[in-house]
């Protein structure tokens, strides 16, 4: 109960009923002490002690717009209120958005009550909140969500959703009733993992629940699946294994399964609660959650990079332009790789956990959060959201009316000011190209004018099958390797849009490194009649210097022309361009006797020079193994 002495009136019947509702509210007798009240307030509506009490049963039962009005009653009907019943009564009417007598309670409690200095700065936190709620309000954000269904939704709370890039798979945490399986002796309800599918017609299929082996009788949620779908990070709680409360946990994709999970270990996991891991599209930065020592706040967002597969870096803090001296948790990074979306009750904004998001820059530090805004934040805690690779639909958890019961999963259009860079994907299937077998190949992305690798994954051993994400605005190499093969390479220019974007569905096949094998080096540049490289070229040909420092084969480089000008300017032209990149790899320490080059000019084209794209094909850098 709040305890604020009241009256200075002496009614002993209104006393002794309010007495005896005293004990009933420190009984948690709520039902029992309204009825005592309400006849209280029957033999003197003037009485403030009544209204007190009143507004603390609203307050212990989440009815905050009813405990305002009786917090606010009794203030009125008091001579001298004790100070604290307007903070009280301010933070109440946070929680219901009334924000601007909510901003009069905090702005008379800060004048009179001296004596509560201690609250000073949750009081002042709280006025930014008002300040901020009124002007959210006043300026909503496009906000329509629809509820996906009952193939995904059900009486049991469903949250912490992920989506695999290509938006054909979903995967989600279930809070459900414990059953003769649940291991965890004293958990009220067991969490585990669903999954959905989407059908040819965009619906989602009937869920399913994640089987074993990643199904135990403990509590499995919070998870993440990475953007290629390889990767299933998560979180299990209250194992007799585990290092701390919760740990982290991995698995991999293999075929239609999931291989036999593995704990992080240390140095991610930790004797502390570690939870909500992210997987960025590099396929190595992994962001998550610890109540670690060494943060700033009770709850920090981390990242750590998975150097190898099971191998994972010290984990580094993401400091304080994110993280707060209270809780900032649920990080969800884009497949952007550059926009993270996170909650956190710690910063100014509608109350309690409120979303933001904030972007990578290009000195690596973090731009200053910015809140979703209202509707999507609200009094009530936000504590979860997930966005398509494209940037346009948002997905979150939300208990509002009309649902099929608890928490449910719903999606939005996002507005168009709350957006991250949109994204799309290169999607096929890795093939030995004489046998037609699946291969196992690993798949970067690499950006040629940061020469930093965006997206890395590999194709499934079983399947071949692979997904890679496309930054948009940005020029993309795309590099296919597998040991027993020379490299593939392929080059995307996507312009930055936010409309819709096409997919690019392509297969690959690698050959053997036999003699007379030729593979197009598809990301050397020049410009316009010139034969120097553009830098933009070094990535490809580091490529390439690192498979012939790995592999004793001899090669010769050839340069191709169109046919537009005379044959003396093709063949010229070529063989410079041929010899720019036999320069190159001398200058990285490939052995001379080992490289040799040619210009053919426009004697071989590989496609129809009547047009400008036949032409471009023709225009190109390759090398044929020799020896």
């Amino acid at each position: 109960m709040v305890s604020i002495p009241a009256s200075a009136q002496k009614n002993s019947k209104v006393a002794s009923l309010c007495s005896k509702a005293e004990q009933c509210i420190n009984n948690r007798e709520f039902d029992k002490a309204l009825s005592l009240l309400k006849q209280a307030q029957q033999k003197d509506p003037c009485y403030p002690d009544t209204y007190i009490m009143l507004g603390d049963i609203y307050n212990f039962t989440l009815r905050s717009d009813s405990a305002v009005k009786c917090y606010n009653k009794a203030i009125e009907l008091l001579v001298n209120p004790d100070p604290m019943l307007y903070f009280i009564a301010a933070n109440e009417g946070v929680k219901c958005a009334q924000y601007e007598g909510a901003l009069r309670n905090y702005e008379i409690f800060l004048q009179k009550g001296l004596q509560y200095s201690e609250v000073f700065a949750d009081a002042q936190k709280g006025m930014a909140n008002c300040r901020f709620g009124i002007e959210a309000m006043s300026h909503p954000v496009k906000f329509h969500p629809e509820n996906l269904g009952g193939s995904i939704n059900s009486e049991w709370d469903e949250s912490l959703a992920s989506i695999t890039a290509d938006d054909a798979q979903l995967i989600f945490t279930v809070n459900r009733p414990k059953d003769k399986g649940t291991v965890c002796a004293f958990c009220m309800n067991e969490e585990d993992l669903y999954y959905s599918i989407r059908d040819e017609k965009g619906e989602w299929r009937m869920r399913n629940a994640v089987g074993a082996p990643i199904k135990t009788g403990y509590n499995e949620g919070a998870q993440s699946i990475s953007p290629d779908g390889n990767y299933l990070l998560y979180t299990m709680c209250d194992a007799d294994f585990g290092m701390g409360s919760c740990d982290l946990y991995w698995s991999k994709r293999i075929g239609s399964k999931w291989s036999r999970p593995r704990n992080f270990g240390a140095p991610v996991n930790s004797h502390a609660w570690e939870s909500q891991p992210s997987m960025a599209p590099d396929g190595r930065t992994i962001y998550f959650v610890s109540s670690r020592p060494g943060g700033f706040g009770k709850k920090d967002i981390w990242k750590t990079t998975m150097t190898s597969e099971g191998k994972f870096t010290v984990p580094e803090n993401l400091g304080p332009s994110i993280n707060t001296p209270e809780d900032d948790a649920a990080p969800f990074i884009h497949t952007d790789g550059r926009t993270l979306y996170f909650a956190s009750n710690g910063r100014v904004g509608m109350g309690g956990y409120d979303l933001y998001y904030t972007t990578l820059q290009q000195d690596g530090t973090w731009s200053e959060p910015k809140n979703l805004g209202y509707p999507i934040n609200t009094p009530a805690d936000e504590i979860n959201i997930f966005i398509n690779a494209n940037g346009t639909v948002a997905y979150m958890a939300s208990d509002k009316d009309g649902g099929f019961g608890g928490l449910d999963l719903y999606s939005f259009e996002l507005d168009d000011n709350l957006r991250p860079n949109p994204v799309t994907y290169v999607k096929g299937v890795v093939t030995d190209a004489v046998t037609g077998a699946p291969l196992e190949a690993n798949i970067e992305m690499v950006d040629l004018n940061t020469k930093q690798v965006v997206t890395y994954t590999q194709s499934d051993s079983e399947t071949g099958e692979y997904l890679a994400c496309i930054q948009t605005g940005s020029n993309i190499l795309l590099n296919v390797s597998n040991p027993n093969y020379p490299f593939y390479s392929e080059n995307f220019q996507v312009e930055k849009s936010y409309t819709e974007l096409s997919p690019y569905l392509k297969n690959i096949q690698l050959r053997r490194a036999d003699i007379g094998t030729v593979v197009v080096l598809k990301n050397i540049f020049f410009d316009f009649n010139q034969s120097e490289l553009k830098p933009e070229s070094f990535v490809e040909l580091d490529k390439l210097a690192d498979y012939l420092k790995h592999n004793k084969v001899n090669i010769e480089i050839g340069g191709h022309t169109d046919n537009q000008g005379s044959d003396e300017y093709n063949d010229r032209l070529s063989l410079e361009r041929a010899k720019a990149v036999y320069d190159y790899l001398v200058g990285k320490q490939i052995d001379p006797s080992r490289l040799s080059y040619q210009g053919y000019g426009k004697r071989k084209p590989i496609a129809d020079n009547a047009t400008e794209e036949g032409r471009a094909e023709n225009r190109r850098t390759e090398f044929r193994i020799i020896r």
